[in-house]
């Protein structure tokens, strides 16, 4: 399924990803695209606090880390590829074993590794600047059980 939501404020944007969090499964792989500031990590605080992440204040962009994780429903994943050369440095971080049925992976700039997702099922969602403090979110590959709604 693909979809676009306009979002108008970070309070919003958070709470979208907060109703796509509760609605997780398990197994799945987020691909979040956007330009610096059109609000990624607020999309990911959101899917945090659905999916029960318990230190809710502990959700921050991982770009100097690369990788954190969140306890919750599930074993909550984060990672940050703007720092990232190359797929092979991507690859190193684990991804691989990242994946599995019981977690959740949230990968920022994943527009700089997407070459690595190839062959998975993922969403990808790309967010983009609006006017004044507006944000475009276009979710592809969005199952139906996750539906914008």
């Amino acid at each position: 399924m693909e979809t676009t939501v306009t979002s108008q404020s970070p309070e919003e944007t958070m709470e979208l990803g907060r109703r796509i969090g509760a609605r997780l499964r398990g197994g799945e792989i987020f691909a979040i695209c956007g330009p610096l500031g059109s609000g990624k990590t607020h999309l990911t605080k959101g899917i945090a606090a659905g999916a029960g992440a318990t230190d809710r204040a502990s959700v921050t962009s991982p770009t100097f880390v690369l990788v954190n994780q969140y306890a919750g429903r599930f074993d909550l994943y984060h990672l940050d590829a703007y720092r990232l050369d190359s797929v092979a440095q991507f690859e190193a971080l684990g991804f691989d074993d990242l994946c599995y049925p019981e977690s959740v992976v949230l990968i920022e700039w994943a527009d700089r590794i997407e070459t690595a997702l190839a062959g998975l099922d993922y969403v990808r969602i790309d967010l983009a600047h609006g006017p004044e403090r507006t944000r475009t979110l276009h979710f592809r590959n969005l199952p139906a059980y996750l539906a914008i709604t």
